[in-house]
């Protein structure tokens, strides 16, 4: 079977700074850090020492809100956990090797330990991104009152001082917050570069279609948390034992704040542009907070307010898009690598039973049974309100029915979530073209692969595996000439068929199509309508296709069932159902001329 070698893009379009970080940059940077000391002054070099290590935090928030959509505020107490966890230990054991390598253990594990729990109750399915965002909220707040009430273990309101810690020059301590920023940010550039940072794009532009790709959205959220909760706990380990300090402050819902102000000033997505804004913040702090002590604030505010609405991409984030190098367009050819086919299966491709749904009191769906067969091209038809889209629904997530039993080739669908009824063989395309608007056609389709292939956190890949089924609805649209168009400079003829081939990519046995028909031309209809006939006849696939147009129906359905009032009332040959008069009852009013010429 044939399949297709893309190399996409080779900068992620919604990454101010490229793919790959400067040279100049970094040669730049990293002779800064180390010749640096010679050069600054005692308060320069304390004060940048400070800023790198507040930078590696400002990282994770950049990462966490730029690459997924999520705002925290919550990276503060993480932050607060390394460095009370470096005062505490050395503080109740002193200091030595043994007890900094518990203390860096303690700080880690438990960041990790909280993140997991913070995650887990943050990302369930079904919650929103402002629930997320109001609890990342309430986390510092929380956390400074059990430091607030920790007695002596603690410090209380003070904080931890006094206590031994590294005996390293102060240059010393410059050169190891800023190697570690350098390499913080080399990391975080290149994994969000990589495969793995187009997934996490894909999960911010459109967590519900991921989902429905078969991607476990809340399990790589709360993955990445603990992962930035890492990092940010061994930043606040670092800079506790260079100052020796260790206060509420460290982990407040003020320093949250100033976090997210940062980034936002500098550029959220992009590492480099995070890690500059940050150390500019705490640089022009420290010295115009003395020189403008009642102003400073409101003008960080006015620039932080002034930044959102004219440059969402941060102040360096659009600097470093602008100097980043041109993108390279994707194309399309043969590699003698296959996909294999999906094994056609003797069993019914889909069977309801008895199948119900009710909004409180208003029951949308009554005992609804339904087999289809592979290789069928059903039609659900019906006028508006008669629960066609919810039967689409229930048939695509297992917690949406309210009664009955759903199975797909024998496997009951129970209460399962959609990206679980993926490895079913199911597939789902929306009404409205669910695409990821900031990818370009070729990282869509990659990001539909996405559990086949394991994206890569170091690289990405220069070819793409693709049914054959998937290709064809690239070649037959016009796609093949658009690889490394972004996903929303296309029409929403394109946007459908980018939406079609996506969920072709992952191989299924079912697919539920709700109108791909809406807002086409009658041309893209025939061609989407002979697409549809093509997946049935050589894939042996099973659609099952909610549609108002009866023409398009009549032309390319194998079998029809019709849906009034949330019941099966009919359910035939095409021909048969067209030219039953329940039809004309059924779409009485301005369906009726439809209905009628469909019949002649």
């Amino acid at each position: 079977m044939p399949d297709i070698a893309l190399s996409p893009s080779s900068t992620p379009r919604s990454l101010p700074g490229g793919r790959a970080i400067p040279a100049l940059f970094l040669a730049l940077a990293l002779a800064f850090v180390v010749f640096g000391p010679a050069v600054l002054d005692l308060y320069a070099i304390n004060l940048l020492t400070r800023a790198f290590f507040v930078a590696i935090v400002a990282i994770t928030v950049s990462i966490l809100w730029g690459a997924t959509g999520f705002l925290t505020f919550g990276q503060s107490a993480f932050f607060g956990i390394g460095a009370y966890a470096l005062a505490m230990t050395f503080t109740e054991f002193d200091f030595g090797p043994w007890q900094a390598a518990l203390g860096f253990a303690l700080a880690i594990l438990a960041a990790g330990a909280v993140a997991a729990f913070v995650g887990w109750i943050s990302f369930y399915p079904g919650s929103t991104p402002l629930y997320a965002t109001v609890i990342s909220l309430v986390l510092p707040i929380v956390l400074v009152q059990v430091l607030y009430s920790g007695g002596e273990l603690t410090g209380s309101s003070s904080g931890l001082v006094g206590f031994f810690t590294f005996d390293l020059d102060l240059d010393v301590w410059f050169r190891i917050g800023g190697i570690a920023l350098l390499l913080v940010t080399v990391l975080a550039q290149v994994m969000l570069s990589s495969d793995a940072g187009r997934l996490l794009l894909a999960v911010r532009d459109n967590e519900a279609r991921c989902a429905y790709l078969g991607i476990d959205t809340p399990k790589l959220r709360i993955l990445l948390l603990v992962l930035c909760a890492m990092v940010a706990a061994a930043a606040g380990f670092g800079y506790a034992g260079f100052g020796g300090v260790a206060a509420p402050e460290n982990a407040s819902f003020v320093f949250g704040t100033q976090l997210v102000v940062a980034v936002a000033l500098g550029g959220r997505g992009s590492p480099i542009a995070a890690a500059i804004g940050a150390v500019a913040i705490e640089i022009a702090t420290a010295y115009l907070s003395g020189i403008l002590p009642f102003v400073w604030e409101l003008l960080v505010g006015a620039a932080f307010i002034l930044t959102i609405l004219l440059l969402p991409e941060g102040l360096f984030g659009s600097i470093l898009k602008r100097v980043s190098p041109p993108t390279k367009g994707a194309r399309l050819a043969e590699t003698a690598r296959a996909v294999a086919p999906a094994t056609r299966s003797s069993d019914a491709a889909v069977v309801c039973r008895n199948v119900s749904k009710s909004f409180g009191s208003l029951q949308v769906l009554r005992d609804v049974n339904l087999a289809t067969a592979p290789g069928e091209l059903v039609s659900l038809v019906g006028p508006n309100g008669a629960g066609k889209s919810t039967l689409m629904k229930c048939l695509a997530d297992g917690r949406e029915r309210s009664g009955g039993d759903i199975a797909v080739f024998g496997h009951d669908i129970d209460k399962l979530p959609p990206d679980r009824l993926v490895r079913f063989g199911l597939g789902r395309k929306f009404q409205m073209a669910s695409v990821f608007e900031s990818l370009t056609v070729a990282e869509c389709l990659r990001v539909a692969r996405a559990r086949f292939e394991s994206p890569s956190t170091i690289r990405r890949a220069t070819d793409l595996a693709l049914p054959a089924s998937a290709i064809r609805i690239v070649e037959m649209s016009g796609l093949a000439d658009r690889l490394d168009v972004v996903a929303r400079d296309l029409s929403h003829g394109l946007k459908q068929a980018l939406e079609l081939a996506m969920v072709m990519a992952l191989e299924p046995k079912v697919v539920l199509l709700d109108e791909p028909t809406a807002g086409l031309t009658r041309i893209e209809r025939r061609q989407i309508g002979a697409i549809l006939q093509d997946l049935c006849r050589q894939d042996g696939i099973c659609i099952l296709l909610v549609e108002h147009d009866l023409d398009f129906v009549k032309d390319i359905s194998s079998r029809i069932v019709v849906l009034h009032q949330g019941r099966i009332v009919l359910d035939g040959s095409t021909d048969d159902v067209l030219s039953s008069p329940l039809i004309e009852e059924i779409y009485a009013g301005a369906h009726a001329p439809a209905a009628a010429e469909a019949r002649s």
